[in-house]
């Protein structure tokens, strides 16, 4: 979780989240979910337009992903949401799948209130998925797209015709800038531009504030001040600086902490996470390092497998060589997710034992509902990380030979993996009231123990055979 934007005038909240891929999808999939039990579009208001609950959800390919992989990710996504929670889907931008929703604003026009009545009956509001009927969660739009920034610009008058004369002067479809969006609001008892920048390196944040400015002078308004909404990407703010300091030569290497990024991207040490695992703090620890061994585990796994696709020794095991680089992928993704995730659970038990205005029974409760978190987390890193070693024996196999003792690294650290997250697991059980629960655990824990012990055996005799070491 990056940044969250709110105000009650707006009624509406811009959440900003990065990651994998898999685990964006999944976020995204549970912020809907959420959103659609705690929101009902019955009895909400709010100055922005909204269609939902969950009004759009963006994805923005930010690095080594393609918009194509993106818009291949909003349709699963928008599958499970139609499916799965039963909310209507529209699929704009990049993912539209019809021309006349390709635009944000013509999916949203008329707003919920609209929709609501047309969604039934009218052929050209029927969801791409999800059921055509009205419900009080309203639907969703999930689209592709670049960056987009939000950018807010306040005027010394509570006119609020006035800025919507400027919107309509400074945005596109007003004759006004390409790529720009804009509407007028009042905020707090102060006239806003509001604007929507859909490609700042076309039309740059700079040029949206000045032609503000001079359709403001119009009417003898001033601009008393600006605010980002959200997150904006570094080179449009330096833009921005470059242009007000008439600073044409200047370039971003001349920043300091650009060039500091710089330099620390060639240091290989995670040292944040080592940092922090040093620290003395009880989190995060052996249960985190456990998912960090299976996530690196997964990272050699894929590595190797990138080094034996579309290699012609290897004609003969492409396909399955693709199949495992992406499950290598999506192995590494929900590794990853608990390295942080078993700090979490951990801090939870520690939590509810600190909690004091609960009766004996409540807290007892509660305190068995967070070691049974704490247990399940170190479980799936285990069985997860059983995973890796087996998908690390078969690159072993027939993989990049080359590259045979990196996928075998991967195996090892895969089975370093499921060890440690079992102690964790079994620290766990131990606490536990269920003690059948926690049985189910130890059983579980012996048998991917033996089938990773044994893989890794396997393993290790074929790599010395195959590497001739």
């Amino acid at each position: 979780m990056l940044d969250v934007s709110a105000d009650p005038d707006h009624n509406r909240s811009v959440i900003t989240f990065a990651g994998s891929p898999p685990a964006v999808e999944k976020a995204a999939f549970l912020a809907i979910a959420g959103a659609a039990k705690l929101i009902d579009l019955d009895d909400h208001e709010g100055e922005h337009p909204r269609i939902g609950a969950t009004d759009v959800c963006p994805i923005i390919p930010m690095q080594n992903v393609s918009i194509e992989e993106c818009v291949e990710l909003a349709h699963r996504l928008g599958r499970r949401v139609g499916t799965e929670l039963g909310i209507a889907v529209y699929f704009y931008g990049s993912a539209a799948k019809r021309a006349e929703r390709v635009k944000l604003s013509d999916i949203r026009r008329g707003q919920y209130e609209r929709w609501r009545a047309d969604v039934a009956t009218d052929p050209a509001r029927e969801p791409d998925f999800g059921p055509a009927e009205p419900k009080p969660w309203g639907a969703t739009a999930i689209g592709v797209r670049p960056f987009l920034i939000a950018y807010n610009i306040y005027l010394n008058t509570d006119n609020v015709g006035l800025a919507t004369k400027i919107a309509k002067a400074v945005r596109f479809s007003g004759g006004g800038l390409r790529h720009v969006q804009a509407m007028g609001f009042l905020v707090e008892g102060q006239a806003q531009v509001s604007m929507n920048l859909t490609d700042f390196t076309k039309t740059p944040i700079h040029r949206a504030q000045e032609l503000v400015r001079r359709e403001a002078s119009r009417f003898g308004l001033a601009i008393t001040h600006s605010e980002l909404v959200g997150l904006a990407p570094q080179k449009a703010l330096f833009d921005a600086s470059k242009y007000y300091l008439q600073a044409d030569d200047m370039n971003e290497d001349q920043v300091l902490e650009n060039r500091i990024s710089q330099e620390l991207v060639s240091d290989f040490t995670p040292s944040a996470l080592l940092e922090r695992i040093s620290e003395g703090a009880p989190t995060p620890g052996g249960g985190s390092a456990a998912a960090l061994a299976g996530a690196l585990g997964a990272a050699l796994v894929e590595m190797v497998s990138n080094l034996t696709h579309g290699k012609k020794k290897y004609q003969h095991f492409q396909d399955e060589a693709k199949q495992l680089l992406d499950e290598a992928n999506h192995l590494r993704s929900e590794l990853t997710i608990g390295i942080e995730a078993d700090a979490d659970a951990f801090d939870q038990v520690m939590a509810a034992r600190r909690v004091m205005d609960l009766s004996p029974q409540e807290k007892e409760a509660q305190i068995e509902a967070a070691t049974v978190q704490a247990g399940e987390v170190p479980l799936q890193a285990a069985r997860l990380s059983n995973r890796v070693a087996h998908i690390a024996y078969k690159m072993v196999e027939s993989g990049n030979i080359n590259a045979i003792t990196d996928a075998a690294a991967g195996g090892l650290l895969a089975r370093t993996a499921v060890q440690i997250a079992a102690l964790n697991v079994k620290i766990n059980a131990k606490d536990l009231q269920d003690q059948q629960l926690a049985r189910s655990w130890l059983v579980e824990l012996e048998q991917i123990d033996g089938e990773v012990s044994k893989i890794s055996e396997r393993m290790l005799r074929l790599a010395q055979e195959r590497g001739g070491i």
